[in-house]
């Protein structure tokens, strides 16, 4: 039995209500907790106020600047694979796989407010939420590798050029939310991969 020991501020379980990034990670976690020993009862309210705890408008809004301000973040990941793409720069392509799966992967999870039960369940449970037969879902699946390609996993080129389609589905997905000055930003790297991979397949 593993058993991992965490020390935490009342400032840091604060966030776990007030800041959807930590929200997501936290609050389903805390509801299944099992206590095995807790004299005061501050868990026993901790796991009361998790239970009450709701996805306000509040943590919506900043949800959505956050998940703006991440595709803007991202878009560097977007030029690393477009040219690891145009060069078959493999230190480019795994630069960008990172931030065309984990990272799109995170910017919808909190966007949409999905709170994991564990890190392991995370993609499934994002997934779900947009729905598993989704053309989200599917380019998910193949930039993390885990979706095969005639009984093989894909390969690094594969999963990136996955990864990049990603970014413009999660662009499209998203774009009602973006602010006025994330919205140009990501919408012109959105329409140069869609030129770029274009040109690509017409090689």
């Amino acid at each position: 039995t593993l058993v991992v020991v965490s020390n935490y501020t009342p400032s840091t379980v604060n966030t776990w209500f007030t800041d959807p990034t930590a929200a997501v990670q936290a609050i389903a976690g805390l509801r299944q907790a099992e206590s095995l020993w807790d004299p005061s009862g501050a868990l026993a309210r901790l796991q009361q106020r998790a239970h009450a705890f709701t996805w306000s408008d509040e943590l919506q809004a900043k949800a959505n600047r956050w998940a703006g301000e991440q595709m803007v973040g991202w878009i560097e990941e977007v030029h690393k694979g477009l040219e690891g793409l145009r060069r078959g720069d493999v230190g480019r392509l795994l630069n960008a796989s990172f931030g065309l799966s984990w990272g799109l992967m995170g910017v919808v999870k909190v966007q949409r407010g999905v709170l994991v039960y564990s890190d392991n369940s995370a993609i499934d449970q994002v997934m779900a939420s947009v729905g598993v037969d989704s053309r989200w879902s599917e380019l998910c699946a193949i930039s993390f590798g885990v979706t095969p390609e005639k009984g093989v996993p894909p390969s690094l080129r594969a999963r990136v050029l996955a990864g990049l389609q990603l970014y413009s589905v999660t662009a499209d997905m998203l774009r009602p939310v973006f602010a006025v000055e994330h919205a140009p930003l990501i919408v012109r790297t959105s329409e140069r991969i869609h030129r770029e991979l274009a040109a690509e397949t017409a090689k």
